[in-house]
């Protein structure tokens, strides 16, 4: 049951998009039901040890390897998630057009598998793998049996869950870890298909996003602190063009001083009962 409060701000966010499609922009709270873990806490700041940066990851052989060996335990629980009911509300609303596109911070493809369309994927996917001497791209299940093939030492070892398809592993593990080879070049400078802290999202990409910002009649973010740029320069801009902006989460965000709205509610409770008001 939702409080008067939240009820009242329901209300309003129904009548802000009742008569034209907003785009809806997504972060690691929407998919913390479904098990992933997110990076940071309701103030916005980091949890745990530091990600690992895009310089480290390109400048050392052992520094893929940790990687590697860690994110190879993570796998099975990213590639076992299932979308959970607020994934399937926003994939309702898109098929009935109340909202115009979908802009996604995760990396988890949660919401294609809700059914969900042409999805701005602003940080890659984990489901895909890149090989930074060729450039083909590979499907993750391929690398993961091949990691799993060549190193079964690691099998039925226990980690723990971090996010993104990482893992706390003991550094005793690593040593002997051997790092995947591009199926193609057999190149060994394999990286997942996602935007490494410290990389830069993809031009096309951006410039992808804030196309379908600046065409939407406002911007609903769900589940983000908005700390990173790429999602906090579509709310800016949003907010300059006198477009509302409006944020479903639980917790502080980047752009608190931009909203129009902040609704500090459970996204998986919130966003069904959008959905079914909308679609009445």
């Amino acid at each position: 049951m939702l409080d008067s409060r939240t009820r009242e701000q329901l209300d309003r966010l129904q009548q802000l998009m009742a008569d034209q499609p907003f785009v809806v922009l997504t972060g690691a709270g929407i998919s913390t039901p479904s098990g992933i873990p997110d990076y940071r806490d309701n103030q916005g700041v980091r949890r745990g040890r530091q990600p690992m940066m895009y310089q480290e990851f390109l400048s050392a052989p052992e520094s893929r390897r940790r990687y590697w060996a860690r994110a190879m335990l993570g796998w099975p629980r990213v590639r076992l998630a299932q979308p959970n009911v607020a994934h399937e509300a926003l994939a309702s609303l898109q098929s009935t057009r109340r909202i115009g596109g979908l802009i996604t911070q995760n990396v988890d493809t949660l919401h294609d598998q809700a059914g969900s369309h042409d999805v701005i994927e602003l940080h890659g996917s984990l489901h895909r793998v890149l090989c930074l001497d060729c450039g083909q791209r590979s499907e993750r299940d391929s690398i993961q049996q091949l990691m799993e093939a060549q190193n079964p030492y690691l099998a039925g070892v226990d980690a723990v869950q971090a996010p993104d398809g990482d893992t706390l592993l003991d550094s005793a593990f690593e040593a002997r870890f051997q790092v995947p080879q591009c199926p193609h070049c057999a190149g060994e400078r394999m990286k997942p298909d996602v935007v490494f802290f410290g990389e830069n999202v993809a031009q096309q990409t951006a410039a992808k996003a804030m196309a379908a910002v600046e065409k939407a009649a406002g911007l609903l973010v769900v589940g983000s602190s908005l700390m990173a740029y790429s999602a906090f320069r579509l709310c800016r801009a949003v907010a300059d063009q006198g477009k509302p902006l409006i944020a479903i989460n639980l917790g502080k965000t980047r752009a608190d001083d931009l909203l129009d709205l902040k609704i500090e509610a459970s996204c998986e409770q919130l966003l069904p009962l959008l959905a079914q008001r909308l679609s009445s």
